[in-house]
């Protein structure tokens, strides 16, 4: 595994979107290629350990940077289905059938989904707002994911991924306005994107 590289992705996708500036994505994009690197170099350096003989619960470095890959890994994964749910204005204001039929079988209608989504995306705190989908029932849920590896859902499927730590919003709206990035966030939201990742 030692040899095996990630490289970040392009997202031309994100170029222009409304509300959410240029200037504020290539910091993001930085950042993204931040978790891609530390994933690469934290992979490279476990791979090493466990070659020389040094992989061992008891080892403390080797545990604690076996912890941090969750930590380093995920980032790179969320923020390419962030980036990769976006688009300059989004793809309309209502998701497509698949999509819509699997949140009215999940929630009710779209707009509880909607409402469920917006209320876990403004909630105090840094993570993620995902809305998953359980690959045995298909049932779709909303959930927050603090940092990037606590509570995500083993197995589950991201449909929707939503960055809501402030670096994702800031400068161009207050660290209180987060409210105001959520309704940017989906004005941009391309709904075909999402649909796509369902089973």
């Amino acid at each position: 595994m030692a040899d095996k590289k990630y490289t970040p992705m392009q997202f031309p996708n994100c170029k222009g979107l409304k509300g959410i500036s240029d200037a504020v994505l290539e910091v993001h994009f930085k950042l993204y290629e931040g978790y891609v690197n530390r994933t690469n170099k934290l992979t490279e350096t476990l791979s090493g350990m466990a070659t020389k003989g040094e992989a061992a619960g008891t080892n403390p470095m080797y545990a604690e940077m076996t912890r941090r890959l969750g930590f380093e890994y995920n980032g790179v994964v969320l923020h390419e289905y962030y980036f990769g749910n976006l688009k300059a204005g989004g793809s309309g204001a209502t998701p497509p059938a698949k999509l819509k039929k699997a949140m009215e079988e999940s929630f009710g209608s779209f707009e509880t989904w909607l409402a469920d989504f917006k209320a876990i995306s403004t909630m105090p705190g840094i993570g993620w707002a995902v809305t998953f989908q359980d690959p045995r029932t298909g049932w779709l849920s909303n959930h927050w994911i603090t940092l990037h590896e606590t509570n995500n859902i083993a197995g589950f499927k991201p449909i929707i991924v939503m960055d809501a730590w402030e670096h994702a919003f800031v400068p161009d709206y207050k660290a209180n306005e987060r409210a105001k990035y959520v309704d940017a966030y989906f004005s941009n939201l391309d709904f075909d994107a999402a649909e796509g990742r369902l089973k």
